[in-house]
């Protein structure tokens, strides 16, 4: 009877009712039987690569930030040195570039044939070199008798040296106008812990040291590439 009714759609026992409706019973309970649904694995993917191209964004973002703040610095270095040049010209006193400088340019350095021209700075320390090239306060002054020495980094100032050849012509200007012309005579690479540079010279003398090989990946070795030149005759140095 009771199989009867339900097959008429009668009524039937609340064991029967669960048993042929469970979705209903599981709603009306607190818990459900079926298994919690997981993210999907290509979802999470996707934020990963969205976080990476943030990142790597971010990080060239910074990259050109620090490449634009050196070359404007650089810019505005090379500025400030031709004003205080033309200011040593005008007074014929040192006058430093900016107010906290602990040097002063002291010559022009102008190599023709490779287009070369630069500012000389006093002294030879790793501040100055940042700016151009030093001049070694122990060897003769720019422009006079003797051996005068410039120094600077082989991967910036100095670079050009690498494409110096005996026979080259070499000019130091001073700040009153006055230039000194020199002739490379020869160059050559030498350890650092043997390499003896003259002061006084029999020809007025002008030799211009870096770091070697330009192309080193770890700066500082022992070797050094070394450029000297003579005074051409045309006008000497003067005393």
């Amino acid at each position: 009877m009771t199989a009867f009714a339900a097959d008429r759609g009668g009524p039937i026992d609340r064991a029967a009712r669960a048993a042929r409706t469970p979705i209903r019973a599981a709603a009306r309970g607190t818990h459900s039987a079926s298994r919690p649904v997981e993210s999907s694995p290509i979802g999470g993917a996707r934020r990963v690569l969205a976080l990476a191209i943030v990142a790597l964004a971010i990080a060239g973002g910074v990259a050109f930030g620090s490449g634009l703040y050196i070359y404007a610095k650089a810019a505005a270095g090379q500025a400030l040195l031709q004003w205080a040049w033309s200011r040593s010209a005008a007074s014929g006193a040192p006058a430093k570039p900016w107010p906290w400088a602990d040097t002063h340019p002291v010559a022009r350095l102008i190599v023709p044939g490779l287009a070369v021209d630069e500012f000389v700075l006093a002294g030879a320390s790793g501040r100055t070199l940042a700016w151009g090239p030093g001049h070694l306060d122990d060897s003769a002054p720019p422009g006079t008798l003797g051996n005068t020495v410039l120094s600077a980094h082989r991967d910036t100032h100095f670079r050009f040296l690498q494409r110096v050849v005996p026979g080259d012509a070499i000019v130091l200007e001073r700040p009153g106008g006055a230039r000194a012309h020199y002739r490379v005579r020869d160059v050559f690479v030498a350890d650092v812990r043997s390499l003896r540079i003259p002061r006084d010279t029999p020809v007025p003398t002008l030799t211009l040291v870096t770091c070697y090989p330009f192309d080193a990946l770890v700066p500082g070795g022992p070797l050094r590439y070394v450029v000297v030149a003579e005074a051409d005759g045309r006008e000497r140095p003067t005393l």
